[in-house]
């Protein structure tokens, strides 16, 4: 799940990242924005999803997924779109804006 909040005073979004699955006993977040380097999620105690915020700059996309277990690759079921990847696979592709 992606949830974005757009600021009047600022060229940027902050996105809250959200994975929903009862099989995961952790959850990084990946994307092309930071160079691929992963963003450990946090566990939320009241439902057990894990979350994290990253702010990009207004007017772009990012290329993203998240890796589970350290094993498993999955998408976001909410992005904007998706690219295929040089693994074969699909990225989730998150637009930064407001149309």
């Amino acid at each position: 799940m992606l949830n974005k909040r757009f600021f009047k005073t600022k060229d940027e979004v902050e996105v809250t990242f959200v994975v929903e699955r009862e099989d995961a006993e952790s959850a990084l977040l990946l994307c092309d924005a930071n160079e691929w380097q992963p963003v450990e999620m946090s566990k939320r105690k009241k439902d057990g999803a894990y979350v994290t915020k990253m702010r990009f700059p207004t007017n772009g996309e990012v290329e993203f997924r998240y890796l589970l277990n350290d094993t498993v690759w999955v998408n976001d079921e909410e992005a904007d779109a998706y690219r295929p990847n040089e693994f074969g696979e699909e990225n989730s592709i998150l637009f930064t804006s407001q149309s």
